[in-house]
């Protein structure tokens, strides 16, 4: 599975396909670009392909708030039309519409 083209996009609201969170994405690498160690501790016949997207999401859940590093295979867009309540939203979004936040930077 090799993505030429990320899939969502900056400020956009995404759950993940198998776990309970939801979160705004903040960052995409083109393709895995974390540790080595942080792969191999993915259960083998769970671990993603490294050759797509992932993207970096301020998260949430029941529980808490965090910042995940997911695979684009294992997410899928959120339309509940509903604001991620990350604390740290603010530094870098502004207002929710239609289901994504604005940028609070110019992008070159």
């Amino acid at each position: 599975m090799h993505s030429t083209r990320a899939k969502y996009h900056l400020g956009q609201v995404v759950r993940h396909r198998k776990h309970p969170f939801r979160g705004v994405v903040f960052d995409v690498d083109p393709e895995f670009a974390n540790t080595q160690e942080w792969y191999d501790a993915i259960p083998e016949e769970s671990r993603p392909a490294k050759k797509q997207p992932f993207y970096h999401l301020l998260a949430e859940n029941d529980q808490s708030f965090y910042v995940a590093y997911v695979s684009e295979q294992n997410l899928i867009a959120d339309y509940s039309g509903q604001p991620v309540d990350h604390p740290d939203i603010p530094d870098l979004f502004g207002a929710f519409t239609d289901g994504s936040y604005e940028l609070h930077f110019q992008l070159n």
